[in-house]
């Protein structure tokens, strides 16, 4: 698909198969997903600009590399994307951070907003929208259109797990945002999970089922 790109990464896959069995503990999801989400970080970020600066070394003078522009923005859709942010924050500690809180109605699967806090200057950065699981992506959708509200115009997309249709929907809605996962899984059933998936991330990251 257009637009979309798999991690096929050794690490990535195989920590993905520790998540999706149903034996795994809180802790040991929970640690998983923050390994998980720094190495799809490294991927989502391989192409940043960067910009040559004059450093001394130990030794002498040199011209190094460093990132250009503003610093980027994760924008975690609550509650489940929190479990990404920290294993991202790893690897770039200066990002901002901007919560979307997101909750999918049980009856008719609709987002629905609650909590919504950006930088002020978002406009002008790049923006990575990070949650776990791409069901029926009504959140993802929601929350990308409401960050173009703001005026960002820089949007990417990372999360462990899609569905085939949830990639569908965000690329009819936003075409124009690329999208990073681990895993396109077989289908959605009648209650919106993913199959075979790995059940609610949110629940087994905080052990609330």
């Amino acid at each position: 698909m257009d637009g979309v790109t798999v991690v096929g990464h050794p690490l990535v896959q195989h920590k993905l198969g520790l998540m999706r069995r149903k034996e795994t503990s809180t802790a040991q999801f929970r640690r998983l997903l923050r390994e998980i989400s720094t190495l799809l970080c490294y991927e989502v970020t391989r192409d940043l600009p960067l910009e040559p600066s004059d450093i001394e070394t130990p030794v002498g003078p040199t011209t190094a590399q460093r990132l250009a522009g503003k610093k980027l923005v994760l924008a975690p859709i609550l509650r489940a994307g929190v479990g990404l942010l920290e294993g991202m924050l790893d690897l770039i500690p200066a990002a901002r951070v901007a919560h979307i809180g997101l909750y999918r109605d049980p009856e008719t699967l609709v987002a629905v907003e609650y909590y919504f806090k950006a930088p002020e200057d978002i406009a002008d950065r790049l923006v990575i929208v990070i949650d776990p699981m791409l069901a029926t992506a009504n959140t993802a959708v929601a929350a990308i259109e409401r960050l173009k509200e703001r005026g960002v115009t820089n949007l990417r997309m990372v999360c462990l797990v899609a569905s085939p249709e949830g990639l569908e929907r965000i690329k009819a809605y936003h075409p124009d945002v690329p999208v990073w996962t681990a895993a396109i899984d077989e289908r959605l059933n009648d209650h919106g999970y993913i199959v075979p998936g790995l059940g609610d991330a949110g629940d087994r990251l905080f052990g609330t089922r």
